[in-house]
């Protein structure tokens, strides 16, 4: 990661940069903030640490525009000061700091602030990629444009719902819905691996292209896997590598590709399944109107114990509401439906 260096005083950038330089970043630097600002116009810089005071423009301003400027990605800013009053921190913050640095500097703390900011950082490079990947098999789908936004609010919802459950609440913490959040719109991932005659067609699948549609899953979760081998301590590659191969198992046994049952389905695609389905119901297709929130409430609350985790269920049911205002907010464009005939697949 590149990080900005912006002082006024030689000898407080020198001493910042043997630091960060030790620790393994590239260092840039500037002598005040307009040579600052220029640096973010024309290089690749994520973080910046900055002086609060210095001749003309000082750190604040040099917070202000930052936050007011378009950058590719979000540019996290620390702040190097001797002030510590509590009044002042809120003076920071306001103008845009994401953290503080006390001045004269203590090695340890600097390089913990750095990497607590490169670990904010780290997160909105990985929901960019998740996001882009998501996109990606969905640009070959039917389903319309705002599906996997919904889904990753119902699934958030839902996560939410099922940890105040008391069978689940050790086993859905914080970290497990913010991970459900993230990776649901891998769900669908390997459908970049079945063709189009298969994954755009109108009406009900044959056997055989159904068959092949089914292959979606092993085809995520291959995907996933290769990128585990490399990353295997990643939680939410697992976590999306479970969504991805199992979302279409049935709590009964009867789904794909496996036919696991009960509690040998993961966790997270278990709250998924349920999300998805729920939006297939709600959201318009080109063969058939969207249903309403009522009867893909009724139809839900039919298949627990089948479909769904009995208990996912009850979790549903009481954000039921939060479901349908997300549907509302987030809803396409209703497309006009075809002659009757086509079915509901949740393929």
């Amino acid at each position: 990661m590149r990080i900005l260096i912006v002082d006024d005083d030689g000898i407080t950038r020198d001493l910042l940069r043997d630091v960060l330089q030790g620790a393994g970043f590239d260092v840039v630097e500037a002598g005040t903030a307009e040579e600052a600002l220029g640096v973010l116009r024309a290089d690749d810089v994520r973080m910046v640490i900055t002086d609060w005071e210095m001749p003309g423009m000082g750190g604040l301003e040099l917070c202000r525009t930052i936050r007011r400027r378009e950058f590719t990605s979000y540019v996290y800013v620390i702040l190097l000061t001797s002030r510590c009053s509590r009044l002042e921190a809120v003076e920071g913050m306001t103008a845009g700091a994401d953290d503080f640095v006390a001045k004269p500097f203590h090695k340890g703390e600097l390089l913990a602030r750095v990497r607590a900011g490169e670990r904010v950082l780290s997160l909105e490079n990985r929901e960019m990629v998740i996001l882009a990947l998501a996109k990606l098999a969905a640009s070959r789908d039917s389903e319309g444009g705002q599906h996997l936004e919904r889904l990753r609010r119902y699934a958030r919802i839902l996560a939410e719902a099922l940890g105040r459950h008391p069978e689940y609440q050790q086993r859905v913490d914080a970290e497990l819905v913010s991970l459900v959040y993230q990776t649901a719109p891998l769900h669908d991932i390997g459908k970049v691996g079945v063709p189009d005659a298969i994954l755009l067609k109108q009406g009900k699948l044959t056997e055989e292209e159904f068959a092949l549609m089914q292959t979606h899953t092993l085809i995520g979760a291959e995907t996933l896997d290769a990128a585990l081998r490399n990353y295997p301590s990643a939680r939410f590659l697992q976590v999306a590598r479970d969504i991805a191969l199992s979302h279409h198992e049935r709590w009964d046994g009867q789904g794909y590709p496996h036919g696991l049952s009960g509690e040998q389905i993961p966790l997270a695609a278990r709250i998924v399944a349920l999300a998805d389905v729920y939006d297939a119901l709600t959201s318009p297709r080109s063969y058939r109107e969207p249903g309403s929130h009522a009867t893909a409430c009724e139809i839900i609350a039919g298949e627990a114990g089948k479909h769904f985790d009995p208990a996912v269920v009850v979790a549903f049911q009481q954000v039921a509401a939060s479901f349908a205002e997300i549907q509302q907010q987030f809803a396409d464009d209703v497309q006009p439906a075809e002659p009757p005939g086509a079915v509901v697949s949740f393929a």
